[in-house]
């Protein structure tokens, strides 16, 4: 009785030093986020005001607002997801739903894994010589809108698979032996039951594009525009390169200016997110499984 009354004394210690141990983790990770945040809320917050958001740069971009760079990342972001996203769920349901499991498909499924780590630097040199130069598009809205897509679609095709893979086998046996095709049985089955997973790569996609710097450097992102693009085949302005030019490029700038494009560079993250978040919630509320 004493013996396992020991034992049971001993697990309880364990058990209390590994929770502590993870606490701690969990705190030495959220700790530098919360110093960043914080150091842009103090640094940054005098910068935010209406003019600063809804203005143009002036006098050499040492004064002014963002307006033309905040809509051009808007333009960028909607460019990359109408792009990637269609094309990476279908690669997503080819893999996962009509692919024979074979050497071709795991080297197929390797290659986007690999694809997703491939420096941002090498997506720009691509979509500067595939895009620009061979299809004509010159430095373009699209021209960025499809480097970024290119670069985050690895992102979108593996958070599928894995959304559509977590779906039950059993929901796709009773659908074929009520008599449906395949295709069928994805779009009424499995796609509704897969969508919040789906909507996490899409977030995933959203961070990642909104911060890119060097793509869209080389692809559409332009140094000073003072009016907003009519299409996608001019070039823009871009929150991300807009931090780098006043931080690096530009002398006499405030020291308030860059923490405040960074500011709402990170607000419209967040914003973002928090939508497709939400909407993700809403989705998984209705599942019945």
């Amino acid at each position: 009785m004493f013996h396992s009354e020991a034992i049971d004394e001993n697990k309880r210690k364990t058990e209390k030093l590994f929770r502590i141990l993870f606490l701690m983790m969990t705190c030495m990770l959220i700790l530098p986020v919360a110093i960043i945040l914080v150091t842009l809320i103090v640094k940054g917050g005098p910068a935010i005001s209406f003019e600063f958001l809804f203005s143009n740069p002036t006098n050499g971009m040492t004064e002014g607002g963002i307006f033309p760079a905040l809509i051009g990342t808007l333009w960028l972001v909607a460019v990359a997801l109408l792009v990637s996203v269609p094309l990476g769920v279908a690669a997503a349901i080819y893999l996962s739903e009509y692919a024979p499991d074979n050497w071709l498909t795991r080297a197929i499924n390797l290659a986007i894994v690999n694809l997703a780590g491939v420096p941002s630097i090498v997506h720009a040199l691509h979509g500067f010589g595939a895009f620009v130069i061979f299809a004509g598009m010159g430095t373009s809205i699209l021209a960025a809108g499809l480097t970024l897509a290119i670069m985050t679609m690895p992102v979108v095709i593996v958070a599928t698979r894995e959304s559509l893979q977590s779906v039950p086998q059993s929901f796709r046996i009773a659908c074929l032996n009520m008599g449906a095709t395949r295709w069928q049985t994805i779009r009424q089955v499995v796609l509704p039951n897969s969508t919040s997973g789906i909507l996490t790569g899409i977030i995933l996609e959203v961070s990642r594009t909104v911060g890119e710097t060097a793509p869209i450097m080389f692809t559409g992102a332009a140094f000073f525009l003072p009016f907003l693009p009519e299409g996608i085949f001019d070039q823009t302005m871009a929150l991300s390169l807009h931090l780098f030019v006043v931080s690096t490029q530009v002398p006499g700038v405030p020291d308030h200016l860059p923490y405040g494009v960074a500011l709402v560079l990170i607000g419209l993250v967040l914003t973002l997110n928090a939508l497709s978040i939400g909407f993700r919630m809403y989705l998984r509320g209705k599942k019945k499984w």
